[in-house]
């Protein structure tokens, strides 16, 4: 496995945090999620943790986990407790895995939370060119969300298992409220009236458009884009403030600013239009570019993080579920909020959205006058002036910090494994379902709940060690085009790397924190390089 010889010290062969959704929630034909044997995890555990502890460290460990795991012991007691909950539940992990993974999380939810997909760049480097793009990718997305609405979505399979579809609704009018303790995720799609409109953003500037015709139609590409004119035409400067850079801010932070932006009836109806809107669509500026080589890394930390409060930040609004981005240099992508949309839904709207863009439009606009696309205006006091200029600063600290390599590797793709009877994916990492991370936290979870002391295998230094996570890993959740997903590292000492096969070729990107001396994405990149030819050469060795 590449990840496991290029940092064996650190890998994480029991947890691959490649946390595909389908764990998470269930459709009707989907069965309940299991509980895994505790023999299993706990036998799992104990060999992850050979190569992280000295002998000594490890036979102390070992004590601990075989109490733990006897069959009067607490553990089997705790196993009881998982599985009359898996019996009342579809997933006995779901509700705690999102409230401890991400809503719990007070980290920024740019770089440490939030997910980008860069897209291929499209074949323009023009603002017109740009809009029509734009009104062409709204139309695709409404397009998706007929299909879930009128249940055309065929049900998918991942190794002859289906895959939920619940997640699929979930994706449109939802956003994460901050909160002083923990967040937790609006969804508005529900309502009696559901919301009809997307926020537009440019120029640090937000715009109610209203998406549908008063009949209830979709509207057309044509109409679409003679909204998306008139926006332009009212945000020809940038905004002094930047709201959205607010929502870049610690959560704990970001709450407390909430709150004080909610006071005024006006900021509260303009949240509430981008908080309940279907999606966002955040026009950029062009990205910079130094080189080619530089480009596709400067591309994708452009969709994460919008590149900067000089650049594209202000375009922003972190907490939204779906925020698709589109620049214009013809650098395009879709930036997401992980607690509601991840994996599988993700994959499956990029697909329908690529293909739908490929085909002409055939729809002819009906001749209805279009109400004007509001401006959101927001009533700016002293308190909130300096909650954006505190925002601003930690917000370009952290993007300074991060460094982002993407780059492709051409000397052989998916092809090459496959060849040898190899997954593509066992080719790369350790990914079959066999996690053991989330079976230890339902256990801690589960003492927790019964009103027990935390259990000792929890308090012990090395279950420490082994969840302070490294190496965070991803797969492009859409296979069929040449796109980069990228993310930041989950420690600040770690990396994050994510991968796409493709039949010739592999697209990586590599982050890391520049404030770390132990880690350089750049050294990384070179080492998987290194590392991919070696592989090549055991498997074609040269004569």
């Amino acid at each position: 496995m590449i990840f496991r010889n290029i940092h064996s010290g650190t890998c994480r062969a029991w947890l691959s945090r490649v946390s595909l959704r389908q764990e998470l929630c269930f459709f009707s034909s989907v069965p309940p999620q299991p509980v895994p044997p505790l023999a299993q995890t706990l036998q799992g555990y104990l060999r992850a943790l050979e190569p992280l502890l000295p002998l000594e460290e490890l036979s102390h460990t070992r004590r601990i986990v075989h109490d733990f795991g006897r069959p009067a012991g607490l553990g089997t007691q705790l196993q009881e407790g998982l599985e009359k909950r898996a019996r009342l539940n579809k997933n006995w992990i779901s509700d705690w895995w999102v409230q401890r993974a991400y809503l719990e999380s007070r980290q920024p939810l740019p770089v440490h939370s939030n997910a980008a997909i860069s897209l291929p760049r499209r074949d323009f480097n023009d603002w017109r060119s740009q809009l029509v793009f734009a009104s062409r990718l709204i139309a695709a997305v409404l397009d998706f969300k007929a299909k879930i609405n009128t249940g055309q979505l065929p049900v998918e399979f991942m190794r002859r298992k289906p895959l939920c579809k619940e997640l699929y609704p979930l994706l449109f009018s939802s956003c994460r409220i901050p909160g002083p303790k923990h967040d937790y995720i609006a969804h508005y799609g529900r309502s009696r009236r559901s919301p009809t409109h997307i926020t537009v953003v440019r120029n640090y500037q937000f715009f109610q458009l209203e998406v549908y015709n008063s009949d209830g139609s979709r509207m057309t590409e044509s109409q679409i884009h003679g909204q998306l004119l008139r926006i332009r035409s009212q945000s020809w400067k940038t905004d002094k403030e930047p709201m959205g850079i607010l929502t870049s801010e610690h959560r704990h932070t970001w709450g407390e600013a909430y709150n004080r932006l909610l006071r005024d009836k006006l900021n509260q109806e303009s949240v509430r239009m981008i908080e309940t809107g279907l999606f966002s669509l955040c026009l950029d500026s062009p990205v910079m570019r130094i080189s080619d080589e530089k480009y596709a890394s400067r591309k994708a930390a452009q969709v994460l993080h919008g590149g900067g409060t000089f650049s594209n930040s202000g375009n922003r609004w972190f907490d939204k579920t779906l925020q698709f981005v589109v620049g214009e240099d013809g650098s395009w992508g879709l930036l997401y909020e992980q607690a509601t949309a991840e994996g599988p839904p993700v994959a499956t709207l990029l697909d329908h959205v690529i293909e739908y863009c490929e085909k002409p439009d055939t729809k002819r606009a009906p001749l209805l006058p279009l109400p004007m696309p509001k401006k959101l205006y927001f009533h700016i006091d002293r308190e909130i002036k300096r909650d954006i200029e505190h925002a601003k600063q930690n917000l370009d600290i952290l993007i300074n910090d991060l460094d982002v390599n993407v780059f492709n590797f051409k000397k052989f793709g998916k092809n090459l494994p496959k060849q040898h009877q190899m997954s593509p994916n066992s080719f790369i990492q350790a990914l079959n379902g066999h996690g053991i991370d989330r079976h230890l936290l339902g256990l801690k979870l589960q003492a927790i709940e019964e009103g027990m002391s935390i259990p000792k295998i929890f308090m012990d230094t090395a279950y420490g060690l082994a969840t302070h996570f490294k190496l965070r890993t991803g797969q492009m959740p859409a296979n069929n085009t040449d796109s980069v997903m990228c993310f930041g590292p989950l420690v600040p000492d770690g990396y994050a790397v994510c991968y796409n096969p493709q039949a010739d070729h592999i697209h990586f990107s590599i982050t890391a924190f520049n404030c770390c001396e132990d880690t350089n994405a750049e050294r990384l990149a070179r080492t998987l390089r290194d590392t991919m030819c070696h592989l090549q050469e055991m498997l074609q060795p040269t004569v």
